[in-house]
């Protein structure tokens, strides 16, 4: 059933679809329950703010979707805002809950002598280089836009860190659910080898069933 790319209304649908089949993948842009569930994974972009867009997945049925998916075992990747409702809330715009598969929380950037949004080509730190999402890669950097940063609970579910004015999360995982705090398809040849190693994975998972 190839990827599927959860259309909710919020997101950058096109550029990501767009990257996966620059892969060699099939992007399946859908708000459909079953072709989500079918799909061999499972890709939730986003642009906007963290309560829009969860009041668009629960309107939707689609946050649901998205959990079940991550139950499933299929590899789920959240870019970007998506990244950030994978956790279970955010202080953007004052309290809202997110789907609550990682534990976790969003906040904003405070402080610093640092501009906010935080935009641009930032480095990764690999924090667990032996994850399956980083096999192969070499650190380098990787292309941001945000105003809000995920505070993960468990140390373990951090893969990598980028600097801007102290580490920030740039890459989340665990089990079969993966995060970047970045734009993959818009970060060259790093961004797209993670995109890579992710869409491998899902391959993968199809071989063994």
């Amino acid at each position: 059933m190839g990827i599927a790319i959860v259309d909710y209304g919020m997101g950058n649908l096109h550029s990501v679809g767009k990257a996966v089949e620059r892969l060699g993948f099939e992007g399946i842009v859908t708000g459909d329950e079953r072709v989500i569930l079918e799909a061999d994974g499972v890709i939730l972009p986003g642009v906007g703010a963290f309560g829009d867009a969860m009041e668009h997945l629960r309107e939707t049925g689609l946050d649901a979707v998205v959990r079940k998916a991550a139950a499933s075992g299929k590899p789920l990747l959240g870019i970007c805002l998506g990244m950030q409702l994978l956790f279970d809330e955010s202080e953007e715009h004052g309290r809202n809950t997110g789907l609550g598969i990682l534990p976790g929380r969003v906040v904003r950037f405070q402080g610093g002598n640092y501009k906010v949004p935080h935009m641009g080509w930032n480095r990764l730190e690999f924090k667990q280089p032996d994850s399956p999402l980083l096999a192969g890669l070499t650190e380098g950097h990787v292309y941001f836009v945000h105003s809000y940063h995920v505070l993960p609970e468990r140390g373990d579910d951090l893969l990598a860190v980028t600097d801007y004015g102290h580490p920030v999360t740039a890459i989340v995982g665990r089990d079969n659910v993966y995060g970047m705090q970045f734009h993959p398809e818009k970060s060259s040849e790093l961004g797209m080898a993670l995109l890579g190693n992710f869409l491998s994975l899902a391959e993968g998972r199809k071989e063994r069933s």
